[in-house]
Parts: structure tokens; sequence; C-alpha cells
């Protein structure tokens, strides 16, 4: 007789699997820019990234947030966050392989490139602390409208030594960078911003708040407020040269849905120093730049939780059996998974055909990233809280328990679709890019790579041009207009890169029409196992 307390039918932890060798589509969504099967800095990566080590971390740093700490002991205002251990293990770790600004500074080919896959695969183990580790990347195309900031701030960002002390910047190994931007009356219409900044000398003093200030235990911030001549960019130290503390009053920190390992702060300025960041009045056109780069890193974050979740539901019916044999064997299932591996595939190749944009200096691309980055933006980072639930669902009641992992990632799933413009933001910023012939130019010639190669694909660009033939008046179809052209992107990048049958399916789901939106919900004649092996090996 059996015995009733022994452990069975449970899988075992997902640990010792390289994230980077095992990931086909990663290595598929890659070959097309840049030979980097054999990266050293990518196998590490991923080796580590699904090692013991690092995923004991992952929990750890969740389930022990950050603390505020306004005044020491005797009353001095000090404004310091506490992060756990783990906290300090992953940010040291994704510092030390470059993940935040050493492609800006890297004489290597496809540094970008390189680096998105690296965030992409590093961000499977833990995504709260990308937060200051995507500003830190974003903030030095910001930086570089002013050559004098550039030169004193670009080199320690782009160190790739983890730094904590509260130094000024001359003097620490390495250094983080954060962004201000939206207060209480405005959020994302931030040209209805009231801080102020009063030309001062050499300097501006700041005067005002910051409803959401992400990471401000970093050492710099840019920052918008309203100068004489209008809404202007400042870049914030919170240490000045002579050592002392910039005026950088912490109110209290965000209670959040998910993200929780990150500080996301409420912050006033009080006579704080900013040194003037491009010219006045263009505040939002130099900050720009970090916002761009940011929304890079909404998407490859965003493919990175689909592939976590992805990666766990497959590994969990691979292992566990019900109704007579292994989950992962059975029809309804398979869909399932295909249908999550679909979802997987499209956003890790978009991710990576926008990082392979960034390391080009041609024009052309620079139009693509224009149109392409908010179509992503809305796209994947949109489908991804109902792609992780499903990958959630597949582990039953297991996966709804903490230990499993899974309640982390979901939390976690809305965030990027909020961060840098939520949906509506984007959708309406496809439509301002539309307005240039160069846009539309550009995702018509990457789409038309493959023009005759799928007849379904074809008739979806053709609707998108009749949609637009009255661009003026498209506010109220603009969300319908972006996923459309997304999964137009998505579809052309998987018939030239992926397999044909991962090809297919996405288009007959995705474009045809033969899908009924759930996740497992593909035609019967879909090749299930051939799609599902190339998840995991």
């Amino acid at each position: 007789m059996a015995d009733p307390f022994a452990v069975t039918n449970q899988a075992p932890p997902l640990r010792g699997v390289n994230f980077f060798t095992q990931d086909r589509a990663l290595s598929d969504a890659l070959r097309p820019y840049a030979d980097l099967a054999d990266d050293p800095g990518l196998h590490r990566i991923g080796e580590l990234a699904g090692s013991e080590e690092a995923l004991s971390h992952a929990l750890p740093a969740n389930q022990n947030p950050p603390v505020l700490r306004t005044h020491d002991r005797y009353g001095n205002r000090i404004d310091e966050v506490d992060f756990h251990p783990s906290w300090h293990w992953l940010m040291e770790q994704a510092v030390g392989f470059g993940l935040q600004a050493a492609p800006w500074t890297s004489e290597r080919p496809s540094p970008h490139l390189t680096r998105a896959a690296g965030f992409y695969l590093w961000s499977q183990v833990e995504p709260g602390h990308g937060c200051p580790i995507s500003m830190t990347y974003a903030a030095v195309p910001a930086l570089r409208a002013d050559a004098q900031l550039a030169k004193e701030w670009v080199p320690q960002l782009a160190s790739t030594k983890y730094d904590v002390r509260r130094l000024p910047a001359a003097e620490k190994f390495g250094v983080l960078a954060g962004m201000g931007m939206t207060e209480k009356q405005g959020g994302s219409d931030v040209r209805a911003n009231l801080t102020t900044a009063t030309p001062a000398g050499d300097v501006y003093q700041l005067n005002g708040h910051k409803w959401f200030c992400s990471a401000p235990q970093v050492d710099l911030f840019l920052v918008l407020a309203q100068a004489p001549d209008g809404l202007s960019c400042f870049v914030v130290p919170r240490v000045l040269a002579d050592g002392n503390r910039n005026p950088f009053a912490l109110q209290r920190l965000k209670d959040k849905l998910g993200n929780r390992s990150n500080a996301s702060s409420e912050v006033e300025f009080h006579g704080t120093i900013g040194y003037r960041l491009g010219d006045e009045g263009a505040g939002v056109r130099t900050i720009i730049e970090m916002v761009a780069a940011t929304r890079l890193d909404c998407v490859l974050g965003s493919a990175a939780l689909q592939r976590r979740a992805l990666v766990e539901a497959t590994w969990h019916t691979r292992h566990r059996s019900a109704f007579g044999g292994l989950l992962a064997d059975k029809p309804a299932m398979q869909n399932v998974l295909s249908d999550l591996a679909l979802e997987s595939e499209a956003a890790t190749a978009l991710g990576m055909r926008l990082a392979a944009a960034v390391d080009s200096s041609d024009p052309k691309e620079a139009a693509f990233r224009r149109i392409a980055l908010p179509l992503a933006k809305f796209w994947v980072c949109k489908r991804t809280p109902f792609m992780v639930a499903e990958a959630l669902e597949c582990l039953g009641g297991n996966g709804y328990v903490e230990e499993s992992g899974l309640p982390l990632l979901y939390r976690e799933s809305p965030l990027n679709s909020i961060w840098e413009g939520s949906g509506n933001v984007n959708a309406l910023d496809v439509l301002r890019a539309l307005r240039r012939p160069e846009s539309l130019e550009a995702w018509l010639l990457e789409i038309g790579a493959v023009q005759g190669a799928d007849a379904r694909l074809d008739a979806a660009v053709n609707d998108v041009l009749q949609a637009l033939a009255d661009i003026e008046n498209a506010e109220a179809g603009a969300r319908r207009l972006a996923a459309r052209m997304a999964l137009c992107l998505q579809a052309s990048l998987l018939i030239r890169h992926s397999t044909p049958d991962v090809a297919d399916a996405f288009v007959a789901s995705r474009l045809a029409n033969d899908w009924g939106g759930v996740f497992g919900t593909l035609p019967r004649t879909t090749p299930f196992q051939e799609i599902v092996e190339r998840t995991i090996g």
C-alpha cells in the first residue's frame, strides 16, 4: 500500500537550467542581427539566472520590501531607503554584467542588442530591481544633450561596479540614475507640472514635488520643472560635489500592487540644486530620449515575464500527472502551452528587433524605432497580464501560492503597460508617429520583407492601410489600429526568423481570426508538439 504521506507527483524545482542556451526563441530572434550564440557574457548570465543561488534571492527581495528612513536617531534628516541583502545581490550582478549603461561606452559589436538579451535573461530572475538598471541605461542618451554633464556622469553610469555609498559622484566607483516627471495634479500630462526651477547663478533651485520618483536611493535624477522659459529638464544629484546632501525629502514609499522589491517614492524639493539639461522650455524634448529607452526596457521586461511564466508552465506540466498521464501530453494542455509559446516568441522577436535598431546609425532604423517602440510598448505590455495569468493556471493551485513564484510574476505583469505611458498614451503616440511619412514607410518596409509570403498577413496589412485613410479622426480607434499593426510586425518577424510551424500558427490565430481570443483555442490542426518542444530542453 502506498505511503499516504509520501511526496509524489510534484514537479521538481526549476534549477540548474541555462536560461540562454535553452531559449530557442531568443536564439532565433538574435541570429539575424548578430552572432551571439557563443557570447561568454550571455552564457554566464543564462547560467546564473537559472541557478539555485539566483532564484533563491527573488522571493526574499520581494517578501522583505524596502524601508524608508527619513531621519537618523538624532533627528537629522537623511532620507535613505534600506534594502534586503537579496536586493543588493541582484543589483550587484546586474551592474556587474553591464546591464545598466555599459553599452553606451562599449566598443564591441552590437552592444545594445547584447545588453537587451542579457536584460531579458536576468529579468527572469526578479523583475523589480530592473527599474534602476533600466533608468541608468536610459539616462545616457538624454545626458548627451549637454557635453559637460555627459562627460561628468556617463563614465560612472557605465561602470560595472555597484557602489551604494552616499558620496559625491567623483568619489564613487559607479553611480545609478533615476527619474522624476509625474506630479499629483498631472500624471502623464507632464506639461501640467507645478515644480519650479529658479535660476541661481550656474544652477537652479527646485521647489515642488514628484508624485512618483523611481528608485530614490540612486545617485542622480532627471527631473522636469518649470523654469522661466517653460518646462525644462534638470540633473539633480543626491549628493553635491562638496559632500553636502542635496535637499531631497522623501515623504513615503508607495505601497504597490507588484514591483515590491523596488522603492518608488513621493519626494519634495525645497531649494534642491539642479543643473539644466538642454534648453529652457525644451524639457519634454530632452527627457524623451530617456523615455524612449525605458520604453524599450518595458518591452524587454514584459517579454522576460512572458518567457519565465511559459517556462514555469511547461516545466510543471511535463512533471505533473493527472487523469492517467502527464499534463503536457494532454491535447487541451498542449493547445494552451502552444498558444503561450506563440505569445512569448512573438514578444521576444519584437524586443530584439527593436534593440538591434538601437545599434544602427541608419536614419531608416531611427524611423523604425519611432513607430515600432510605441507599437511594441502598447501591445507586448498589454498582453503580458493575460499571458502570465494563463500560465499560472497551468500550475493550478500550486501556481497560486507564493512559493511557486507565479504570484510575483502576476503582480508584476501590469506594470510595464503603465510605466512610461499607459495603453492610451502609447496608442496615441502611434498616431503621432504615423503623421510622419517616414514612420509609416519604415513600418511598411519592415512588413514588406515578407510580402507575398502569407496571404493572411497581406490582407491584414491592407486592413491597416484602409484604416489609415482617415488618420486625422482615428483617435477612437487608436488601440485597435496599434494592436493590428503590432501583430503584423510580429508576424513578419516570425515568418522570417522562426520556424514555419510557429509562424503559421501565429498568423492563423492572431491575424486570420481562427482563434477564440482565449489562450488554448488554436486550430486543432496546429502542430502543438513541435511548438511546445521549442520552449525548454
